[in-house]
């Protein structure tokens, strides 16, 4: 069924996707444990591929729109859609993971920011904060509430916190197609704000900068980064709305789905 754009998916379709998050998340556990000072992001992006496959999944990124890799590495005040390479990764830097995977037909999507060693108290406290904003924003994800709901409970805990969330980028519906109706931005503005029903599946994913919102795009044409330099941080999950509130799918098999921003 679909209704404004945004296509609400079955019981099939659902299982299918919560297959491909597995996957994802798997992944996403795999690069975690590879982040120490001297890996360079090229060495995450052959693995996280080389992991992806294995698994009879291929890596949503690679390719799309012309994106050269397969996960998307984003050190310091890179925001988003960072390029692997020979970056070395050093201590007290953090670096943003996204990634997508597309099993049987169906996309998943989710990013991590991990800490480089040890980091300063304030940026655990800047990962912490959007850590909290995506757990809200996921918890404000049920059926009879709106898209503003959930922008309106992300923008909330991170200016709660003193942090910003970056406006010109925002999450989305997902499914057969990487980027499907509605979009789900981190703050509340003058758009259009569907109600949510059960079955719409929704990358809840809130990037926030320790300074001012504002961003702009590198020469490469994809890696987004903060206007005044400061540090972001980025956090996803992929999750379908329930009456009840909505469900994580880009969880390992072994975890229990539930309103959490820190899986995967």
């Amino acid at each position: 069924m679909i209704t404004d754009g945004i296509k609400i998916k079955t019981d099939e379709e659902i299982e299918l996707m919560r297959a491909s998050g597995r996957v994802l998340a798997s992944a996403l556990r795999l690069l975690g444990s590879m982040i120490e000072p001297g890996v360079t992001t090229e060495a995450l992006d052959r693995a996280a591929e080389e992991f992806i496959r294995s698994h009879g999944a291929v890596p949503s990124f690679k390719g799309y729109r012309g994106f050269p890799a397969s996960i998307c590495t984003s050190v310091n005040s890179e925001v988003v859609h960072g390029i692997p390479g020979r970056r070395v990764l050093g201590e007290g830097d953090i670096v943003s993971i996204d990634v997508g995977v597309l099993k049987d037909g169906y996309h998943s999507d989710a990013a991590r920011t991990f800490a480089v060693g040890e980091v300063a108290p304030e940026v655990d406290g800047l990962l912490a904060a959007t850590r909290e904003a995506l757990a809200a924003g996921i918890a404000a994800a049920r059926e009879g509430n709106t898209i503003a709901d959930v922008s309106a409970a992300v923008q909330t805990t991170v200016e709660g916190r003193g942090f910003s969330v970056v406006r010109d980028l925002v999450g989305h519906g997902i499914g057969r197609d990487m980027h499907e109706p509605p979009q789900v931005p981190n703050f509340v503005g003058a758009g259009a704000a569907p109600e949510l029903v059960s079955g719409v599946t929704l990358a809840i994913e809130p990037m926030v900068n320790a300074g001012d919102y504002p961003v702009e795009v590198l020469d490469d044409g994809w890696t987004v980064v903060a206007k005044d330099g400061s540090l972001s941080a980025h956090f996803e999950h992929t999750v379908v709305v329930r009456r009840d509130g909505a469900e994580i799918l880009t969880l390992e098999g072994l975890e229990e789905p539930g309103a959490s921003g820190d899986n995967g």
